[in-house]
This record gives structure tokens, sequence and C-alpha cells, in this order.
């Protein structure tokens, strides 16, 4: 994890410079863009090294920051967080579908940003497909935890980290249901309450790997419970 390359894009400097020193501090490398082209222009470049981790703010004088998640989304699986103010809810949800992993909301602790960067790449990071079983399988969706690979009626299928993530907790134990807070503490490595984070996650959990989105058969919610795997 230390030694990550974080990029950094938001155009208040005085913020930017704050977090960009604390992830500093935190043993991070960092690279630091004020626009949304910037950002762009630095993904799509091979100048420096890629990004391990992408923070990314809403509001950005050039581009939307959900256009920008956007647009990193169609070439790279790499996490992004979400920088928010509190009123930006509906900008947050759409930051969720269109592929961020995560955000976080203005005004933030230093502490708990370094907290939620380290939560996001410990499970994309090499560690992250341990476990017993080493290939998942059911329903006819299959997860390869070392090539990172999902197939689903034997078509591959492009998963975020997150999404692998959230799919891989399901299927190991397949049939049990799993609460909101237990997919946001075991996926999230997050004790606050948040609907939105697990829901928005689920349905395009859905849009990748069931046949009929709007009536699923794999990822069954279970009402006033949470959510199951059904592989029969």
């Amino acid at each position: 994890m230390r030694g990550s390359t974080v990029l950094i894009v938001d155009d208040d400097e005085m913020l930017r410079d704050a977090v960009q020193r604390k992830l500093e501090g935190e043993q991070f490398n960092t690279v630091t863009a004020g626009t949304g082209q910037d950002a762009l222009d630095y993904m799509n470049s091979n100048d420096g090294p890629s990004p391990d981790l992408v923070l990314l703010d809403i509001m950005l004088p050039d581009l939307e920051g959900t256009s920008v998640c956007q647009q990193i989304r169609q070439k790279s699986s790499v996490p992004i967080i979400m920088l928010t103010a509190r009123n930006e809810e509906a900008d947050r949800i759409l930051g969720l579908e269109l592929g961020a992993d995560d955000y976080i909301t203005k005004p933030f602790s230093p502490r708990e940003l370094v907290a939620r960067v380290k939560a996001v790449l410990r499970r994309v990071g090499p560690d992250a497909a341990l476990a017993q079983k080493r290939v998942l399988e059911g329903a006819d969706v299959r997860l390869d935890l070392d090539s990172r690979e999902v197939t689903v009626n034997d078509e591959s299928v492009d998963l975020t980290p997150t999404q692998m993530r959230l799919l891989q907790v399901l299927m190991e134990q397949p049939g049990r249901v799993f609460s909101t807070d237990e997919l946001l503490d075991t996926v999230w490595d997050y004790r606050q309450y948040d609907p939105h984070l697990v829901e928005t996650h689920i349905s395009n959990l859905r849009n990748r790997i069931e046949d009929n989105p709007k009536d699923p058969q794999r990822i069954v919610t279970v009402r006033s419970f949470g959510y199951k795997f059904v592989v029969e």
C-alpha cells in the first residue's frame, strides 16, 4: 500500500496541497490536477506513474467530476473516490452509478481521508483476493480470484474492483443474506450507515451479471433484510 500513487483532482489549491502533504506524509506518491481535463490528459498519457487511486472532486471549473469519472471508467478500472459537498447527494449517487467506488464529504479530516484511501487500496491490492477458494462458481457466474476475471454464461464481464469485491463476498456464502451494514463493513470497511453506497453498487453489479437486471435471479433482495447470491 505504501508507495501507491494517488491522483488528486481538485481546483482548490489549498485543499489539494493539504491532501498532498498528508498523503505523502503517509508514504504515498501523489500527482495533482486542478481541472478535469488535466486529470484526463494525465490518465491518457504515458508521463509519470499510473495512479493506483483517484481522488476526484465533483465540482471542477471545466468539467463535471461525474463526467471525468465516466470517461476514466471507460478506459480504466482504477479505484475512484469522489470528493463532494454535503448537499450534493444527487451528484454523489450519479458518481457511484458511473463507476466511482466510494465518496467522502467535505469538510473532512485528513485522518478520515487517509483511512478511506487505505481501505479502498486494501480491497483492491494484491492481498484482496486471498481466500480459501481461488475460483468461485455458481448460477453460471465464474469469479477467478487469481486472474481477477469474471465470466457470466461463459462471456467475459468487466467489473470495477469494488464490484468484484462485492461479488466475491456474496458468492463466498451463497444463500446467506447480507445486511447493508455487513456489506458496508466487509466491502468498504465503512462503519457509517449509508444505504446509497450499497444500493447503487448492487444495481451496477446486477447490470453486469444479470440476464434481466429488472428481474434479478442471481443477486436477490430480501426485503427488510438485505441481499443474497442465489445459485439455483
